[in-house]
């Protein structure tokens, strides 16, 4: 039987260079008009009763080659359970075997969010009692940008995701937290929705999702370097939202995103704002201390290095919001491989394990939201 790859779906990216008996050789596809590239999702047909090699021929030349070493590729027979199965990195190469028992597997970067899926959680979402919906604006391909809307408190928290659309587990947290938002029940909720109003915008560039790109929209533009001046043109996406912003001000920040490289979850601050005070910086300080406090899938050593007094990128959300609104304002980063202090030797980092996260960071914003 003849092995096939098919990657024309929802979120699909790969292309087939050659098939040599049992060794296929493959590339990722640049997302549109960038130099990005790193996501891949695909399917297999044909291969059932065979050993075959699969070989990422580009991964050298992909936006995070430091990422490939220690990394291991997603395998799923059912699209449900994804699997870390073994892969090294050699010579600029990201290879992988897989024998198969079954007509079609599936292979991925990350555990796929797809935008039929995010239409899914919307819809769901939609319907709870507890959450408003607004349609804030649409993408350059014309897909909606959601927003929802919980509680009636006087604290305006804003949580948005998805600018990088290969960071799949983005998602899966939204999803965790737009879970625990609507749970009527929760008393932990209940009470955090009486302080606060918080606004969620689960995927902010879902054309980069359906597209299959790492980390920009349609029009090649990373959303997370628009901040300062973002266009209709360019980066409608952040515009609508930003606007939204402008509205009603902005107490708390979260940005959720993943990380290629580094094998834990982490918060990213605002260092280097030009409005910088360490009253400011201690309540986001504070926030991390309490959430590594809380939760065995988080942790303070590792992260990125702060920027020095007066360097801060103001493009970047982040640091644009707490220099705009004075938020407490952080970039959540969660791993493509696995939070090494707390690991799962069969899934690493996983859909279930980013949910988690969320209700954990919502629990301790609940803990502290008083001090903010």
């Amino acid at each position: 039987m003849t092995i096939t790859l098919n990657a024309a779906f929802d979120g699909g990216n790969i292309r087939l260079n050659q098939i040599d008996g049992d060794v296929v050789d493959l590339e990722i596809v640049h997302d549109r008009e960038s130099d990005f590239y790193q996501w891949f999702y695909f399917r297999v047909a044909g291969a059932t009763g065979r050993t075959v090699t699969y070989r990422i021929v580009n991964a050298g030349g992909s936006a995070y080659p430091f990422g490939w070493p220690g990394y291991k590729v997603r395998a799923s027979t059912d699209r449900i359970a994804w699997r870390m199965i073994p892969t090294r990195y050699v010579d600029g190469v990201l290879e992988f075997e897989w024998t198969g028992n079954t007509d079609l597997v599936w292979f991925a970067y990350f555990a796929p969010y797809t935008m039929e899926m995010h239409e899914a959680l919307v819809a769901r979402t939609a319907l709870s009692p507890a959450a408003k919906h607004r349609e804030l604006s649409v993408s350059l391909d014309g897909q909606a940008i959601d927003c929802f809307t919980f509680g009636t408190g006087e604290k305006q928290v804003w949580i948005y995701g998805r600018q990088h659309p290969g960071e799949s587990m983005t998602e899966w947290w939204m999803e965790g937290a737009l879970e625990r938002l609507t749970d009527t029940g929760d008393a932990i909720t209940a009470a955090l929705l009486e302080k606060t109003t918080i606004h969620v915008v689960p995927n902010m560039n879902p054309d980069g999702t359906r597209r299959g790109h790492l980390r920009t929209n349609a029009a090649g533009v990373n959303l997370n370097r628009e901040w300062d001046t973002p266009t209709p043109e360019r980066s409608p996406e952040v515009l609508c939202v930003r606007n939204a912003m402008d509205e009603t001000g902005v107490a708390v920040a979260m940005d959720v995103h993943g990380d290629e490289a580094i094998p834990a979850n982490f918060l990213a601050g605002f260092e280097g704002i030009p409005s910088w005070t360490d009253a400011l910086g201690e309540k986001y300080y504070e926030y991390g201390r309490r959430l590594a406090a809380h939760t065995p899938d988080f942790q303070t050593e590792k992260g990125y290095p702060k920027s020095a007094p007066g360097t801060a990128n103001l493009s970047m959300s982040t640091n644009q919001l707490a220099e705009r609104f004075g938020a407490v304002s952080m970039t959540l980063e969660m791993p493509f491989k696995d939070h090494d202090p707390n690991p799962d030797a069969e899934f690493g980092w996983s859909p279930e394990r980013s949910k988690r996260l969320a209700h954990a960071m919502l629990e301790t914003l609940a803990d502290m939201i008083d001090e903010i």
